[in-house]
């Protein structure tokens, strides 16, 4: 079929798809025995037949038997997607070209990532000098024979004769770090281990502050529940079992730690949370006073209440994003050196949420949101406005590091259709230019991002971003993402495995439901805890819009979404399973009874609530995938996906979550399991594994939605 066809003839496409699906048959799902496991919870009768697949995989053999049987039958029945070939061979143009990371400046040298285009992982360059040529310091792809090994983080120096570097193997959340010289290259023994959810602050050039746990129990690295975080100071040259305890809270084993600090070496900051919610004390340190107080923290905010997060110091004032008395954020500075310490407002809270700052030069660089989209604005120190940043319309911005003693600053900037450009600005004479730029196969100007509002259950207006290529007209299969949690705000950005399904005529929408961030802590309140069913009512919403207005048609919706959009993707087809024809539960929290038992499960009671507490446990019971699956109603194509090295958001969600799909009477649709290997959450995965999960993702949602790739 032509291109051109394929725009105007959807009916026909999704004819011939139908004919196509009677050929290839439903799998026949591998047998799953389930046991008699049922508790009375706050009255209740719950049972969990398939409990024993919470195990492990390393730890229990019948679970990885389990794996590899599920693994085989969603296998073939993948590779009979038609477009499964095409979709994967599209993935690898559209990912290569050039990708050039945001460079970070230290002394005179400047470190940033680089990507030549279908590298496994991408490599860590310097520049001595901005003009200088790169020099090669990190190569991931040399660290594994399968490439899943990653780089996880980088820190250089305060002068960049070091660089501090976090490894992670196989997707796990577990770091490991190292140094090197930065002159010569060389390795430099030092090695820390056991670091998780955490930063890599240097002290001048001595040594590093960082976050720990206690080392785990034999086995039980990818599910024992994370407690008793530290931070450490790790001095160069030394073995990490002499590294010095800075902050901890062995009376409060929930709180989670974190040491920063700042640009010209006067201060660390210990920033301790207990949840996800963006609640936080502070602790400072006076570095000019290590000698004599040694790492004694002074109390700045007490109490868990609101949200604090470091922006620099200059001339010891502290400058702070802060959502105390503004929900959107504002921002303040505290002369650290004054005796009485008063916090002084600098810029106020605004209709946009303020999304992140920094010092340059002497200027306040600040980020904001508007309806999901990024703006950017210079203040100087005392808040008075200098100019706008100019963007390039509709997309994200990112970085604006920097020092205050320097002008200089990068940031990068992307949208749906336009890959990373990275720029190089000069607050003293606000010239922009082009670091690096790709070059693409594709025209951006092709694709057109619209925005549209439409009204949820309760009349709320949602922001969507729609895009599709400027000739696909009628209604198109559409693939439909959100996530709806934990304040964190959707943005737009290029993602290869969208551009694939909108290169083979399909449309791509984004629905900026509530429980993000997007408009400030109203938002993310609005769909978190007793308001949970608020974000399901505003992506069942965005489903019923784009069928109703004819972006898509009655048989050409598929949804996705990943961790906690996985959960809203098993949510939303137990709840509406005649709305959506094929859909993406990637990496799902789907068993919300017992989400808190795992690794770092029990951060998330913040959002979700305690399922041990009875009102909590209503609400969880409520909506939970795994315990709301209707048998007896006709479910949409489901492809559940997860890894088996998943140390965030645990296999076993999706594993149970499957098995009950599959005992269920759901239909004639298939309800299939894709399980990765040597994988975790998402982050540190090679390209090729990228390439190989979205042809099958894509290449299902396609088959199931009448999307057929063009002919060529």
């Amino acid at each position: 079929m032509l291109r051109k066809s394929l725009m105007t003839g959807a009916a026909i496409a999704i004819l011939a798809t139908t004919a196509q699906a009677e050929s290839i048959a439903v799998p026949e799902y591998p047998e799953t025995y389930s046991q008699d496991v049922v508790e009375t919870i706050f009255g209740e009768e719950v049972a969990d037949p398939f409990r024993w697949l919470e195990d492990d995989v390393r730890n229990n053999p019948e679970v990885a038997n389990w794996v590899e049987r599920q693994n085989s039958v969603s296998g073939a029945y993948l590779e009979q997607m038609p477009a499964n070939a095409w979709f994967k061979g599209k993935m690898g143009e559209l990912l290569n070209f050039e990708r050039f990371g945001t460079p970070t400046r230290a002394g005179e040298h400047y470190f940033y990532s680089y990507n030549s285009g279908l590298m496994n992982q991408s490599q860590y360059f310097v520049r001595d000098g901005l003009d200088g040529e790169g020099r090669l310091l990190l190569d991931p792809n040399e660290w594994s024979d399968d490439d899943a090994t990653a780089l996880a983080g980088t820190a250089p120096s305060s002068s960049g004769k070091y660089l501090a570097y976090a490894i992670q193997d196989g997707g796990s959340d577990w770091r490991t770090i190292r140094f090197l010289d930065v002159a010569t290259g060389e390795a430099v023994s030092d090695e820390i281990n056991w670091a998780k959810f955490t930063g890599m602050q240097w002290v001048g050039d001595e040594g590093i502050l960082y976050s720990r746990f206690p080392e785990p129990e034999e086995g039980q690295d990818f599910q024992a529940r994370n407690f008793n975080q530290a931070v450490y100071f790790h001095r160069i040259g030394t073995d990490q079992s002499e590294d010095q305890l800075v902050y901890s809270t062995p009376d409060r084993p929930a709180l989670g730690h974190v040491g920063l600090t700042t640009d010209d070496g006067r201060f660390a900051i210990i920033l301790s949370r207990e949840g996800t919610e963006a609640k936080q004390e502070v602790h400072v340190v006076d570095l000019a006073k290590r000698d004599e107080m040694g790492w004694k923290p002074r109390t700045l905010v007490g109490g868990l209440d609101h949200e604090w997060n470091p922006i620099e110091s200059v001339d010891g004032t502290l400058y702070f994003m802060t959502n105390q008395g503004a929900p959107k954020y504002r921002i303040v500075s505290i002369d650290m050196d004054a005796p009485t310490l008063e916090w002084k407002t600098v810029i106020a809270e605004s209709d946009m949420p303020i999304s992140g700052a920094s010092i340059v030069g002497g200027n306040l660089v600040v980020e904001y949101l508007k309806d999901a989209s990024s703006q950017a604005m210079i203040f100087d120190l005392e808040g008075n406005i200098r100019s706008e940043i100019a963007l390039n319309g509709l997309g994200s911005a990112g970085g604006f590091g920097g020092s205050p003693s320097s002008s200089e600053t990068f940031y990068s900037f992307t949208s749906f259709n336009r890959p990373s450009t990275v720029y190089r600005l000069d607050l003293e004479t606000n010239e922009t230019a082009i670091f690096a730029q790709p070059e693409l196969t594709f025209d951006p100007d092709d694709y057109v991002v619209d925005q549209v509002f439409y009204p949820s259950k309760d009349g709320t207006k949602i922001p969507m971003f729609i895009v599709k290529r400027k000739d696909v007209t009628g209604p198109a299969p559409t693939l439909l993402y959100g996530y709806g949690g934990f304040d964190i705000s959707l943005t737009p950005g290029f993602s290869s495995s969208r551009m694939a399904w909108m290169e083979a005529g399909g449309v791509f929408a984004l629905a900026n439901i509530r429980g993000g961030g997007e408009y400030g802590k109203a938002w993310h309140d609005a769909g978190r805890r007793a308001n949970k069913q608020n974000v399901f009512d505003d992506f069942i919403a965005a489903g019923e819009y784009l069928k109703t207005n004819g972006i898509t048609s009655e048989e050409g919706l598929a949804i996705q979404g990943g961790s906690n959009g996985g959960l809203l993707v098993g949510a939303v087809v137990n709840q509406r399973p005649d709305l959506v024809n094929a859909a993406n539960a990637a990496v799902g929290v789907m068993d919300m009874l017992r989400f808190d038992r795992w690794t770092a499960g029990r951060y998330w009671v913040d959002d979700y609530g305690y399922p041990d507490r009875e009102e909590d446990f209503k609400i969880l019971r409520a909506y939970s995938p795994l315990h709301n699956i209707r048998s007896g109603e006709e479910y949409p194509a489901m492809l559940v996906t997860t890894a088996d090295t998943d140390d965030r958001v645990v296999p076993g969600h999706s594993f149970k979550y499957t098995a009950a799909l599959q005992a269920a009477d759901v239909g004639d649709k298939p309800q299939i399991i894709r399980i990765e290997t040597r994988a975790g959450h998402g982050s540190g995965k090679p390209i090729d594994k990228i390439i190989e999960e979205y042809g099958d993702i894509l290449s299902f949602l396609a088959f199931h939605t009448g999307l057929e790739v063009p002919s060529e």
